[in-house]
């Protein structure tokens, strides 16, 4: 059975985006990715929260955004914040990095 992981940032565009590619091919894992900002290009919804087993946002801010908008259905979830500052273009090699250093402990093992 895969495991699914949401990762949010603000717009949804340089980051988030990023985790999803980087991790889709990730074994055993499902990706999405998603945006609190009201100008994401895909922002966050109730179904993307409930199809997630694991929520991975990039900074403190995203936490406190989906709680406060989606506290109800974050009730059973796990939600990590991975602190990646939003410093870096898409596929920067520094964020892929960066992701999988902090992601690696919630990933199931190769």
């Amino acid at each position: 059975m895969s495991r699914h992981i949401l990762f949010v940032c603000s717009r949804n565009r340089l980051r988030s985006p990023t985790a999803e590619q980087v991790f889709a091919s990730w074994p055993g894992v499902e990706t999405a990715s998603s945006g609190v900002g009201n100008d994401a290009d895909v922002p966050v919804t109730p179904e993307l929260l409930g199809w997630a087993d694991l929520i991975a946002v990039m900074e403190p801010i995203h936490r406190s955004k989906l709680s406060a908008r989606f506290g109800p259905h974050l009730k059973d979830k796990r939600v990590v914040c991975l602190d990646v500052p939003d410093d870096f273009d898409y596929i920067d090699e520094a964020l892929v990095a960066l992701l999988k250093l902090r992601l690696a402990p919630h990933l199931p093992q190769r």
